[in-house]
């Protein structure tokens, strides 16, 4: 199946044949359903904290990460290109006639487009867009009044002005402020330096970017960071990392063979957020913060963000604080069948793990293992919003093979909505998943886990896409909160919506949380 030529393609990849081989055959077999259990819910699966347990986990804060190396991790990588999908749709169908007059038809589905140059002086890059075009000799205005929305487009969009298209989110401007506005990047700096600052002041921050942009980004946060190290009396600790190579994956024609580019050459693609697993498992800190580099906020509603994330991290660390004191006496022995059984009242309780019937009937020894092996294993604490409509995975109790249950965040295109009871439990689900973790990835040793031996490999994704006119099935990794973390220790808990302000689209912006 393959050349000489295809070999040293992979070496030099860092993949080996085996992997792409296995790759192959997923795309053959594809990758089955989850199988869904119930939706977790306050009920059953879902924390939500009463005010008596938000007062005490605010308070024990402090306490309970001193002397902890604390962590934020923002994936960063991703275009900003799908956030003007709909200003690229319009900028090809838009023509101007011989008087120069725009010709288009405002009810042909550019209502969005109409919007945002209606309101284009709100948003944060109003004013960077019109000094390009006066550089080049163009008022911004009198372009907007005579309609000529495409020259507008080219200076926003392409490289000849602002380039936006082509920039990552966390380095376009998103909010406004009275003495200047800001990048995404920089409410990532701002937010770590609240809930994220050790006892020594230093706030550490990890981005992973694509190469092309990582001079940009360090750039970028070398003209502002000094400003906020000042206003918050902090010290930045700001690293980068890019998604390895070895984690992209083969790419296949619909008949599963690899497909090849016009040089012969194999085609691979970016594994997806799957493949982030590796760089957070490079990482050398007790508590890592994971959240995406657009859900953020100005800060005159940044306060529910800090009070949220101060809770979950808190309630992370008193439940690793309980299953390390379990896992030394677990590891000293000589414990009584009283003192397993509050363990398993605990797992049960509050890590919503269920202890199979036969379990306590076991040999001591043989229960201590089973117990040790449950708790020895990286905690998470995942922020969960009540279900308002907008897109992504929620909270589940799942099946695995074998039957055992457990919690995982399961995305719409892992459910099988054709069998009725699949769909059924997928309509009952209460809340959805904003990408707000806080992750335990130290064992009660303090040696650090290695993330790999926890994911499963079974819970990727295959997709369709094309390249040259030619359809292609292309592989994503399972991902980064989903199968690449679906053996942690998982806890769900309510947050409320505020925390969730995703941009998707660049007239996201205008909402009232942008704003």
């Amino acid at each position: 199946m393959f050349t000489e030529k295809d070999l040293n393609q992979f070496k030099n990849k860092g993949i080996s044949q085996e992997k792409v081989i296995e790759q192959i055959n997923k795309f053959k077999s594809g990758f089955p359903f989850m199988q869904l259990s119930a939706a977790a819910t306050k009920e059953y699966g879902l924390k939500a904290l009463n005010e008596e347990e938000e007062k005490k986990y605010l308070d024990e804060f402090e306490s309970n990460f001193d002397g902890n190396q604390v962590i934020k991790f923002v994936p960063a990588s991703g275009a900003a290109s799908r956030m003007f999908k709909h200003l690229f749709e319009f900028a090809e169908k838009y023509q101007i006639n011989e008087e120069g007059k725009a010709l288009f038809e405002k009810d042909k589905g550019f209502n969005s487009v109409f919007y945002f140059f209606e309101h284009i002086q709100e948003f944060a890059f109003y004013e960077d867009l019109k000094t390009v075009l006066t550089q080049n000799r163009l008022n911004l205005e009198e372009e907007i009044e005579k309609e000529n929305y495409g020259v507008i487009l080219e200076y926003l969009l392409q490289d000849k002005g602002l380039g936006y298209a082509a920039l990552p989110k966390g380095l376009l401007k998103f909010h406004h402020y009275d003495d200047a506005n800001r990048f995404a990047i920089e409410e990532h700096l701002v937010e770590a330096a609240v809930y994220g600052k050790n006892k020594d002041g230093i706030a550490a921050l990890h981005f992973t970017v694509s190469p092309e942009h990582q001079t940009k980004f360090e750039k970028t946060i070398a003209q502002v960071k000094d400003k906020y190290e000042q206003d918050y009396d902090v010290q930045f600790d700001i690293k980068f990392s890019q998604q390895k190579p070895s984690t992209d994956t083969i790419s296949v024609t619909p008949e599963n063979e690899p497909f090849r580019e016009e040089d012969d050459s194999i085609l691979f693609r970016p594994g997806g957020h799957g493949a982030l697993i590796e760089n957070l498992n490079e990482i050398d800190a007790d508590i890592v913060y994971v959240k995406n580099i657009d859900n953020i906020v100005p800060d005159r509603l940044k306060s529910t963000t800090f009070k949220y994330k101060k809770l979950i991290g808190s309630y992370l660390r008193s439940l690793q604080e309980k299953v390390f004191d379990y896992l030394c006496d677990l590891e000293d022995g000589n414990l009584s069948q009283e003192e397993l059984n509050e363990m398993y009242e605990f797992m049960a309780t509050e890590l919503f793990i269920e202890v199979p019937n036969y379990m306590k009937a076991m040999d001591i020894m043989e229960q201590m293992d089973w117990l040790f092996e449950q708790f020895n294993r990286p905690i998470r604490v995942c922020g969960m919003v009540k279900n308002e409509g907008e897109p992504g995975g929620g909270p589940f109790v799942t099946l695995d093979e074998e039957g055992k249950k457990s919690l995982q965040i399961v995305e719409s295109s892992q459910i099988d909505f054709t069998q009725k009871d699949q769909a059924d439990i997928a309509k009952r689900a209460t809340h959805f998943n904003p990408v707000d973790l806080v992750c335990g990835i130290k064992d009660f040793r303090g040696d650090k886990f290695d993330l790999t031996e926890f994911i499963d490999e079974k819970t990727g994704f295959i997709s369709l896409k094309s390249k040259n006119g030619k359809d292609l099935k292309a592989q994503e990794l399972p991902g980064l909160w989903n199968g690449a973390m679906a053996n942690w220790i998982t806890i769900f808990m309510e947050v409320p919506i505020l925390t969730f302000n995703p941009v998707k689209t660049v007239n996201d912006l205008l909402r009232d949380q942008h704003q």
